[in-house]
């Protein structure tokens, strides 16, 4: 496994970051193909067995229950120092006024409930899940300050956004002397490359980690166009991120095809390895269902893509309405 520092920061994690939103209790989430704890544990336990040492989750991932199959599995599989645990708040949790969002109340009560749900005293990344548009983004930051000040969380990171609310948050930071954000976790892949515009290079300019989610689209990048799963059938954010652009989504899942049969690859392989090789891209975060999918995501480190190889896969993209915002 290979380690690389997130962002100007001195913490080494994982190249994979293995997403916990697939583990918990269904009946408590949004998605059917979520795995049970007896399922999870065998794909946590390989991972810590590969090196990864990154793991993400959420609060809402599966109604908290993510938080505490992935916490409970981490604590028998590895010591606490070993592992880089990172969760995430502002999605709503309760159906009170204040159970959702970006304020300093919310945030306060986020931090303690998650650290409850995943056995812990800090997690080592604290992440906003998306901008907050009715609080102050000063009162975000400085509640977030709050939070690494009083040993809750390490560090603090930021999840899909427009880059000028993102360097927003950045400036505040650096004028308050407050904690600020190491990381950013936005919507790159193949299909959806839209962050190369702005916030990929804002991230690099002000050395900023990057940790990708949905980087093989859902699934839509490791089988051939118009294959379904389980999983494809049920979810229901795939829609609304995949739809506007089919005609060259579907020349480039062709293209990882052909080359993955090339190279005798899977697609999955073939495609982490094109964003591996991203300019700035510190960690994908890889969600799994099946042990296979883990496999794959460990090959993908020793996967090296030729130029010619690269140009064929970049080449159908066109521009994207923006989405996962």
């Amino acid at each position: 496994m290979e380690y690389v520092r997130l962002g100007n920061t001195g913490l080494k994690v994982s190249r994979i970051c293995l997403g916990c939103m697939s583990f918990g209790d269904a009946s408590k989430g949004w998605h059917r193909w979520i795995l049970d704890e007896e399922a999870s544990r065998p794909i946590l336990r390989r991972a810590v067995e590969a090196g990864i040492n990154f793991f993400d989750t959420a609060n809402i991932y599966a109604g908290g229950t993510s938080e505490e199959v992935t916490g409970r599995a981490l604590k028998d599989f590895a010591r606490r120092d070993e592992i880089v645990l990172a969760t995430k708040a502002h999605g709503r949790w309760g159906n009170g006024p204040n159970q959702a969002g970006l304020s300093r109340k919310a945030l306060f009560q986020a931090i303690d409930d998650s650290l409850l749900r995943l056995g812990t005293e800090y997690v080592d990344l604290y992440q906003i899940h998306r901008f907050d548009h009715e609080t102050p983004i000063e009162e975000t930051m400085e509640a977030l300050d709050a939070i690494v000040r009083a040993g809750k969380a390490r560090y603090i990171g930021a999840s899909s956004m427009y880059a000028w609310q993102f360097h927003k948050a950045l400036n505040l930071s650096r004028e308050h002397g407050w904690a600020r954000f190491v990381s950013m976790q936005n919507h790159v892949n193949l299909l959806y490359r839209e962050e190369e515009r702005e916030m990929l290079p804002l991230c690099r300019d002000q050395g900023i980690g990057v940790i990708p989610w949905s980087p093989l689209a859902r699934g839509i990048l490791t089988r051939p166009w118009g294959s379904e799963t389980a999983r494809s059938q049920g979810d229901r954010v795939l829609a609304n991120l995949y739809t506007a652009t089919a005609e060259s989504d579907r020349a480039i899942v062709s293209a990882v095809e052909r080359i993955a049969a090339a190279r005798g690859l899977a697609m999955a392989q073939v495609a982490l390895a094109w964003l591996l090789a991203r300019p700035g891209i510190t960690a994908p975060i890889v969600g799994v269902s099946r042990m296979a999918q883990l496999e794959d995501a460990l090959a993908a480190l020793d996967v090296a893509l030729s130029a010619d190889e690269l140009a064929e896969l970049e080449a159908p993209y066109v521009p994207h309405p923006v989405a996962g915002i």
